[in-house]
């Protein structure tokens, strides 16, 4: 039954949809079929960030453009960024994706470094009116503010910028609601340190509340991740005139029903897609193996090679699992490198000592650190596999007890020396304390952007000599070499 439209809204929101195109149509089916129901009630219908995702086909191949799309059909009224946008596309690329876009982009604590006002197509905050009610909606991005000065933008501390706009709104609109894409842990401090919010809407940790949870007078929603469900939340007007939260929950999203619009736009889009995908970057003459159960395998080598000459540093160290299979020989498209390496991960540079670069790879010869299952964080394989290596070569047993497996490292043919620092190629990841959390203490880390590893891996690819140096050991086994011995 549908509500009585007096004093109600209903809001219907998403977050952290990912790219999932799988689900986009048939949250578009849901949405309007909900929307039937309360047809004499004002609708709002939200986005809290992070729709865009890299990994997927269509959005690498339309730099967003797809998504962009998928919003203006579904019919969004506001949406927020997430670091999914904001980081994984220059501004420049951002900005186009965005030129189309129906609905306005909120967002309160990103600045352009030069100048020192938001991107021209970001909203600090908006008013809508929908019906007589007037609503003032203001957002947030988590506030990775040294990975955003690289691209020319800063994140403001995210609780005080957010403070400043309630301030204004408040006595502006009936009932003002934030776009979190900042976590549930600071989606509980906003609650308890600033008033005047009626409702946030989160994302960003993937949190499914299946109803709101209540912290004073603001209530908080969120809806998981993957568009697995739609949430919506009904809004009265109490005896006070003001507006409180009534009902909230969380929809599950039926993939068998669709809305045909959507299913067609991403047709056309995959076949775009494809058709940019499937330029020839490089040509092997050989297939580069990967094996995530092995210490090493040519593939690996290759990334970490990738990593070692675009930093120019002394040594490199990246996990084999940032790749999802063997690289075979002949054409390779930049389609089947994004399949191959998806993850929207950056380089970084950073020094690090001898003891501890010698405690990592002991490290890394362990199942518990080979077969750990990673999420969040960019990376979009499954385990963190092997540690591929270059400027470096390691003598081991692996007959021997844990943490007293290697004999010998060598860095640029020189004993490692553990008091010694070594300037170090690796990735991003590494340093948020994700796999290997000895890498997060080294020093000056310094992050390069935009380049993903996809991209330093086909520069590689394109280098004289690399394949054949893919395949030069890294990593000795000594108790191998005796068994080889034994059975000679």
């Amino acid at each position: 039954m549908a509500l009585d439209h007096n004093g109600h809204l209903t809001i219907f929101h998403t977050n952290d949809i990912h790219s999932h195109f799988e689900t986009v149509s048939s949250i578009a089916a849901l949405i309007n079929y909900e929307k039937s129901m309360v047809s004499d009630s004002p609708v709002l219908l939200l986005d809290i960030g992070d729709h865009m995702d890299r990994m997927a086909m269509e959005t690498e191949g339309s730099m967003g453009q797809v998504n962009a799309d998928i919003l203006n059909l579904t019919g969004y009224d506001a949406i927020t960024i997430g670091n999914n946008e904001g980081l994984t596309f220059t501004p420049d690329i951002l900005s186009s994706a965005y030129a189309g876009l129906l609905c306005p982009i909120v967002c309160c604590n990103i600045r352009e470094v030069e100048g020192g006002t938001s991107p021209p197509w970001m909203k600090d905050y908006i008013i809508l009116t929908k019906g007589d009610i007037t609503i003032g909606i203001t957002g947030a991005t988590a506030p990775y503010d040294n990975f955003y000065r690289l691209i020319g933008w800063r994140a403001l501390e995210p609780i005080s910028a957010l403070e400043e706009q309630i301030k204004y709104l408040r006595p502006r609109v009936d009932i003002l609601i934030v776009l979190s894409h900042l976590g549930l842990p600071t989606d509980r401090l906003l609650a308890e340190q600033v008033e005047g919010i009626d409702l946030i809407l989160g994302g960003h940790t993937h949190h499914l509340l299946e109803e709101p949870l209540f912290i004073g007078n603001t209530a908080i929603c969120a809806t998981g991740k993957f568009g697995q469900y739609v949430g919506k939340v009904t809004m009265q007007r109490d005896q006070e005139g003001g507006f409180r939260v009534i009902s909230g929950k969380c929809l599950p999203v039926d993939l068998s029903l669709v809305e045909d619009t959507i299913t067609e736009a991403l047709m056309i889009h995959q076949k775009q897609a494809e058709t940019v995908l499937n330029q020839t970057v490089a040509v092997t003459d050989r297939v580069l193996p990967l094996n995530l159960d092995d210490q090493e395998s040519p593939f690996g080598n290759l990334l970490a090679q990738s990593l070692y000459y675009f930093t120019a540093c002394e040594l490199s160290m990246v996990n084999a699992g940032q790749l999802l299979g063997s690289l075979h020989e002949g054409e390779i498209s930049s389609g089947l490198l994004h399949s191959l390496c998806p993850s929207p991960i950056n380089v970084s540079v950073l020094k690090l000592k001898g003891s501890d670069i010698r405690y990592i790879l002991e490290q890394s010869l362990l199942p518990e650190f080979t077969e750990k299952k990673i999420t969040g964080y960019g990376f979009r394989g499954k385990v963190l596999g092997s540690m591929a290596l270059d400027g470096v070569k390691v003598l081991y047993d692996s007959q021997r007890i844990p943490y007293d497996r290697i004999i010998e490292v060598s860095v640029q043919g020189e004993p490692l020396i553990d008091i010694k620092e070594y300037v170090v190629g690796t990735i991003d990841m590494f340093t948020f304390r994700v796999g290997y959390e000895r890498i997060a203490d080294g020093q000056d880390i310094r992050y390069i952007m935009p380049e993903f590893l996809r991209d330093i891996l086909r520069t590689e690819l394109q280098r004289p000599g690399s394949l054949d140096e893919s395949y030069e050991a890294r990593w000795i086994d000594v108790s191998q070499t005796k068994h080889d011995e034994m059975d000679y």
